[in-house]
């Protein structure tokens, strides 16, 4: 897994000052839709090593960054790029759907 925590604490380091765009998964360990959306960000993270960064929030551990995006249902994918929110998908998707989030910023 190539994916990594993100959290209150490392968020402006991991994210907004990341040099290469970041995908965020906003998850929680009860969610059905999050566990199946599993594989396929590990696969995602493996596929884009260097050129994409991808962190997961687990919004009961850390429900402020949740908060500060907005998030009302998940999983929220969030992409960021240059330390800004580029693009935004709600729900579980196939990996196609989350690729065509980021295509355009790798």
């Amino acid at each position: 897994m190539s994916s990594i925590e993100i959290t209150s604490g490392n968020f402006e380091s991991e994210v907004l000052q990341s040099p290469v765009p970041v995908l965020l998964d906003f998850w929680a360990p009860w969610c059905g839709p999050c566990k199946m959306l599993v594989p396929v960000i590990d696969q995602i993270a493996e596929e884009y090593k260097g050129k994409l960064k991808v962190g997961k929030v687990n919004i009961d551990i850390d429900g402020s960054l949740a908060e500060q995006h907005g998030i009302v249902s998940i999983p929220t994918l969030v992409i960021y790029k240059d330390g800004q929110i580029a693009a935004q998908k709600n729900g579980a998707a196939p990996k196609h759907d989350i690729e065509a989030l980021f295509k355009n910023f790798v």
